[in-house]
């Protein structure tokens, strides 16, 4: 899971969860002046109303950030009922002191020390109902006794909170990453549905472990998945659609406890990215030669495409391909390539290859599936694989050989991390664009 942001807006579900009501997007700095006003007095102290206006902010922020509601099928990030959520009154009326120390604090927030995600910062009136939270009346009697609003916080939340102050203003984009994930794709979501699916084992343990997370949907990723699937009553393919998704969502909320004050939390190791969310100017890597490899592919057969060389430095003539290709797509403008963009070169790229018909391999080289290929895979391209595994090994004693199978087995796989290692890359066993066009292109002798 990543870092939060504070969203632009948040969905309020004007009901109880599971009742038909409106769905109303509110900026979010407005809809806390309206629940401060809503559930707080402007008379009450200062301390008493920060501390609540910061309880009240984390409490929001946690439901947006493990998509409670998103990942049981809902529309919405939060009710108004305060059975389930905290009071929004639409069209309430807006304490002018509330305001003013909403606007200064509203991109604050609780944490646990070492922790990433917003508390669940439980609370209630303390007098006519009881939780294990915040008391808002209580908060008012010590303030009253001078104690400072992280005192109070930390009176009724522990002594290992901290508050994030100032944090990013971003938009609440759904976690959901809007293509089907399986055997051979890779990127940041994969590797997070491989963290998440080794730590639900830990409860689940017939949920056969992932050795490695690497990104890269491999066989034993599709099998967990696969047995997640079996578990939790699912249709059993060992892809990960929207529904499968949200369902390992939820269940790893629940056994992380995210939405309880007693959470184990997220780590900052467990959210730090591997994968960027997103390429621009100047930046460098693998990531971006995977994207030069896409867009110089696709110039074969788009005219419009201007051609673009495989450097993994993302300069004018990359910026101008992204460009190019998100104005034919009809993509945002921008030069950036982030989650759409990303997914639409996929897209095209695939029904690119899908298309062509054979005589092409011919004229620019043997063409990348469109996915990594991992052991366990059997089709053509494994055998093309191992054909050009096999005569860079009869020149390079270091590249052990291989058969011609069509099965991708140990030994092939170990010819791949030979061939890694030579190059640099990680030896990881899986077959990317960048290395496909290696192979490719030594084993034609080139």
């Amino acid at each position: 899971m990543a870092y939060p942001v504070i969203p632009q807006n948040i969905v309020v579900h004007l009901g109880p969860p599971d009742q038909p009501a409106e769905n109303i997007t509110v900026p979010f700095a407005d809809y806390i002046r309206n629940v401060a006003s809503s559930e707080i007095y402007p008379t009450w102290p200062e301390s008493a109303i920060r501390a609540n206006i910061l309880a009240q902010i984390s409490y929001a922020l946690n439901r947006v950030y493990t998509e409670y509601y998103r990942s049981r099928g809902y529309e919405f990030d939060i009710t108004n009922t305060t059975r389930y959520d905290q009071a929004y009154t639409p069209g309430g009326e807006v304490f002018e002191n509330i305001g003013i120390i909403v606007d200064e604090i509203f991109n604050n927030y609780i944490v646990r020390q070492g922790r990433v995600e917003p508390l669940f910062a439980q609370f209630c009136d303390g007098v006519q109902t009881q939780c294990q939270g915040l008391s808002q009346w209580g908060s008012v009697s010590l303030a009253e006794q001078g104690l400072t609003p992280y005192e109070i916080l930390q009176y009724y939340y522990g002594r290992d909170i901290g508050i994030v102050n100032n944090a990013p203003v971003g938009t609440n984009v759904p976690s959901y990453p809007g293509i089907l994930l399986q055997r051979g794709s890779f990127g940041e979501e994969v590797r997070q549905i491989q963290l998440e699916l080794n730590r639900i084992g830990k409860n689940f343990p017939a949920i056969p472990v992932i050795p490695a997370i690497t990104g890269v949907f491999d066989v034993p990723t599709e099998q967990a998945v696969i047995r997640f699937q079996d578990i939790f009553n699912l249709y059993v393919d060992g892809i990960v659609g929207r529904a499968t998704w949200y369902k390992i969502k939820e269940i790893y909320n629940g056994v992380k406890r995210l939405s309880e004050l007693s959470s184990e939390g997220i780590t900052y190791s467990e959210a730090q990215r591997v994968y960027p969310n997103m390429l621009r100017f100047g930046d460098t890597g693998i990531a971006v030669r995977i994207v030069q490899y896409y867009l110089a592919f696709l110039g074969y057969f788009y005219p419009d495409l201007p051609p673009i060389a495989i450097t993994g430095e993302f300069g004018q003539e990359t910026y101008d391909a992204v460009l190019t290709f998100q104005n034919k797509y009809g993509l945002q403008v921008d030069g950036i390539v982030g989650r759409n963009t990303w997914n639409e070169l996929q897209r095209v790229y695939r029904e690119t290859v899908e298309d062509l018909s054979p005589d092409y391999q011919t004229y620019i080289g043997e063409i990348y599936p469109g996915r990594f290929l991992v052991r366990g895979d059997s089709d053509a391209f494994v055998s093309r694989l191992q054909s050009n595994l096999q005569r860079i090994s009869r020149s390079d004693p270091s590249i052990p050989p291989v058969q011609v199978t069509g099965e991708f087995d140990e030994a092939t796989e170990q010819a791949v991390k030979a061939l890694q290692r030579q190059l640099g890359f990680d030896e990881t066993g899986d077959v990317g664009p960048i290395l496909w066009s290696e192979i490719s292109t030594r084993g034609r002798g080139y």
